[in-house]
C-alpha cells in the first residue's frame, strides 16, 4: 500500500512536495529543528523518509525550504496588493494591515523566524532565495516613502529597513509573547476588538513618525 502510494505521487511531485512542506512547517514550528522528526512528517504525508531526503537532501534542507517557503509567502501577499497604485498614505496603511494580518494569521511563520533566530540565522546565511525575496518589501517601502516625501504626504526622510522594523516589531511581538504579555497583564491579544485596536494604532504610529519634518524639530529651547 506505501509503494503504491509512494509511485502516485511520483507523478506529482510538486504537490508532493508543498504536502511535505506544509506538514513540516507545522513540525519544525511546533518542536524546533532540533525535536523535530523527518519520520513523523513521512507517515503524515504517507511518504517516505527516502522520498523527502531525495527532495529536500535532509533534514536541515526541509527545514531551509520551509523557512523560504514561509517567507515567499509573505512577499507573495504583498506583491498582490498592487501598492503603487495607491496614494502613499493608503499604500503604507494597507501594507502594515496586510502585515499585521499575516502575522496574526501565521503564528507558525513567527515561531519559525524565532527558531532560526535561536541558531543566529545560520541556516538562512545559506539561503541566496531568502535573500532575494525580502529585497522586495524594502524596494515596495521606499517606494511609498519617495511618493510621500514627493506629494508632500511625509516630511521625514526615513530609512526604508528602519520603516519596516518599526512594522515588523510590533506585529511579530504581539504574536511571539502574546502568551508571556496576555499572562503578565490579564490581557487577551487575540480578542477581536484588541486585535482592531493595534492594527489602527500601529499604522497610525507609523504614518504619524512620518510626517514629522525630523526628530529635532520635537525639540524645544
Amino acid at each position: 500500500m506505501a509503494g503504491r502510494a509512494e509511485a502516485s505521487r511520483k507523478n506529482d511531485p510538486e504537490r508532493t512536495k508543498e504536502d511535505i512542506l506544509v506538514v513540516a512547517t507545522e513540525e519544525f514550528s511546533t518542536h524546533g529543528l532540533a525535536g523535530a522528526r523527518v519520520d513523523a512528517i513521512a507517515e503524515r504525508t504517507r511518504t517516505s523518509k527516502r522520498m523527502i531526503y531525495y527532495y529536500f537532501g535532509g533534514k536541515e534542507g526541509l527545514y531551509l525550504s520551509v523557512l523560504e517557503r514561509a517567507y515567499r509567502k509573505i512577499r507573495t501577499l504583498e506583491e498582490d496588493l498592487k501598492l503603487a497604485s495607491l496614494a502613499p498614505e493608503e499604500a503604507l496603511r494597507t501594507l502594515i494591515s496586510s502585515t499585521f494580518d499575516h502575522d496574526e494569521a501565521n503564528p507558525d511563520f513567527v515561531r519559525l523566524v524565532s527558531i532560526e533566530n535561536i541558531h543566529h540565522a545560520a541556516h538562512m546565511l545559506r539561503s541566496e532565495a531568502i535573500r532575494d525575496l525580502n529585497v522586495s518589501v524594502i524596494e515596495t517601502i521606499a517606494g511609498i516613502l519617495e511618493r510621500g516625501i514627493a506629494e508632500g504626504v511625509f516630511k521625514r526622510k526615513a530609512d526604508p529597513i528602519d520603516v519596516h522594523m518599526l512594522i515588523s516589531a510590533f506585529c511579530f511581538f504581539r504574536v511571539s509573547n502574546r502568551y508571556t504579555f496576555g499572562t503578565i497583564f490579564r490581557r487577551d491579544l487575540s480578542e477581536p476588538h484588541t486585535i482592531g485596536r493595534h492594527r489602527t494604532m500601529i499604522a497610525d504610529a507609523v504614518v504619524s513618525y512620518l510626517k514629522e519634518a525630523d526628530g529635532n524639530a520635537l525639540v524645544r529651547p
